[in-house]
């Protein structure tokens, strides 16, 4: 079966792994979805990540005190069909900072925290909070 948005994808398997509290989520790799998971990760929205094979990855999902995911939403914004690009003062803050934008620059994939910083803009691919 083939997909046609592979970061929607993952966004949806890690939605629906948190929804019915999965420990980890296993899923087909490629290097955007490794580095979304690293800044996952640093984040804390994640306890970590393992590349199984040169086909899968594993995310273990992070959980509080009280059982509740460390993830409340993920949102895609960019998509195949629809692609948003934002310059460097156009980058949204999520829950007036609280939340996390991923988005992709011409050097790499950043937050949209680090991408004000460093003044580049790029194709804003998803929020996370």
């Amino acid at each position: 079966m083939s997909v046609t948005d592979p970061i929607a994808d993952m966004l949806t398997r890690i939605r629906n792994a948190t929804m019915m509290n999965h420990n980890e989520v296993e899923m087909p790799t490629s290097k955007v979805k490794v580095e979304i998971a690293k800044l996952l990760n640093e984040h804390g929205y994640i306890n970590k990540f393992e590349i199984l094979n040169e086909s899968k990855i594993k995310i273990q999902l992070s959980y509080k005190q009280n059982k509740a995911s460390t993830i409340e939403g993920l949102k895609r914004v960019s998509k195949p069909g629809l692609r948003v690009y934002v310059k460097k003062g156009e980058i949204p803050r999520i829950f007036g900072g609280l939340g996390l934008s991923i988005v992709s620059t011409s050097q790499g994939l950043m937050t949209g925290k680090d991408a004000w910083k460093k003044g580049v803009g790029g194709e804003l691919l998803c929020y996370v909070w």
